[in-house]
């Protein structure tokens, strides 16, 4: 298997793709009201820099999203009928005039909604916090403290009816999830996802990209597509969700405006087959420790794999590693195959 990954260096709101090309999109946009994006959306639009001077902070917001509503037409227009939209959006709290939080989350929630797609059940991500203070305001004394904000929001979108695959599609079935996975993965709460493989060698690219950890786009590519897919970052960053598309066989597709930020997927595309390696040893490593703890009646064989399952959708899992990666003129090759536990 070989899948392909490109990244173009321009504007969310012109997709450089065909109407209907792309199987899943995972994204994490600038969040509006958060002042590391103040500069990038007042380049885009001046009257959000005029509002934030003026302390209109209602304006800004309105004028931030309004922006990001223009890529949301574009995703609609570039994802398949019955794609999936996953957004990672955090909600802002900030003082201009008066402090309030401002409800991103909910805002791009109705963005979608207004283009027709259907929203999803979503997950809380709760991140680790770097900071033993629990409080804002005014500290031990009522009533003028405030909860700190320790959560994003993982916000899911489909593209009309639920897609639809010809029988016994093999790369569906091999590309299904362990029943244990299943249950974490699709719980609306995530606290398991801690950042370690994410590691940017330019520690000043990792501050301009707020690049999440790989651990939640490769979640998100595996639990929304299949083998074979294409996957699209509309707000590319450093190339998080290319690299999880990577390992986790599926192509990818990014558009970022920083010529920076993209070329420093070179050095990151490179790491990708010991990297997936690692990530399915794991995968399986785990499934193995959960079979040997459990008491739930595992009635059924793995095809590819010695170990029981829970379920008979499970019985074609298969995993797969990245063997090589290649520069080609548009973009990288990486070459797959089925991972042996015997190699």
């Amino acid at each position: 298997m070989e899948t392909t990954h490109r990244v173009h260096v321009g504007d969310a709101r012109e997709l450089p793709l065909a109407d209907d090309s792309v199987d899943l999109v995972v994204t994490s946009p600038p969040y509006p009201m958060i002042e590391m994006w103040d500069e990038v959306f007042a380049d885009l639009d001046r009257e959000i820099g005029r509002a934030l001077d003026a302390g209109d902070g209602e304006r800004a917001h309105d004028l931030m999203h309004a922006v990001l509503a223009d890529a949301w037409r574009e995703v609609g227009r570039v994802l398949r009928p019955g794609g999936i939209a996953v957004v990672n959006v955090g909600d802002a709290t900030r003082s201009l005039g008066r402090f309030r939080v401002y409800d991103n989350h909910a805002r791009v929630t109705e963005a979608f909604a207004d283009l027709g797609f259907d929203p999803l059940p979503g997950v809380l991500w709760r991140k680790p916090a770097n900071s033993a203070a629990k409080f804002m305001g005014s500290g031990m004394v009522p009533p003028n403290a405030y909860v700190t904000l320790e959560h994003e929001h993982v916000l899911v979108f489909r593209n009309g009816s639920r897609r639809e695959f010809e029988p016994g599609a093999d790369r569906r079935y091999e590309a299904a999830y362990f029943w244990e996975e299943r249950n974490d993965w699709f719980s609306d709460v995530w606290t398991d996802l801690n950042g370690a493989r994410q590691a940017l060698a330019d520690p000043e690219l990792r501050e301009r990209s707020a690049a999440f950890p790989l651990e939640l786009p490769y979640r998100l590519v595996n639990m929304y597509s299949v083998y074979g897919d294409t996957v699209l970052d509309p707000f590319w960053g450093t190339g998080t969700t290319s690299l999880a598309a990577a390992v986790a066989g599926r192509s990818s597709v990014g558009v970022e405006t920083d010529p920076d930020l993209a070329a420093a997927f070179d050095d990151r595309i490179r790491d990708a087959p010991g990297l997936s390696r690692d990530l399915v040893a794991d995968r399986l490593a785990a499934h193995r420790e959960f079979v040997a703890g459990t008491d739930a009646d595992l009635s059924y064989e793995s095809d590819h794999y010695d170990t029981p399952v829970r379920t008979k959708q499970e019985r074609g899992l298969r995993l797969y590693e990245v063997t090589d990666v290649a520069e080609r003129d548009d973009g990288w090759r990486a070459t797959h195959r089925p991972y042996d536990t015997e190699d």
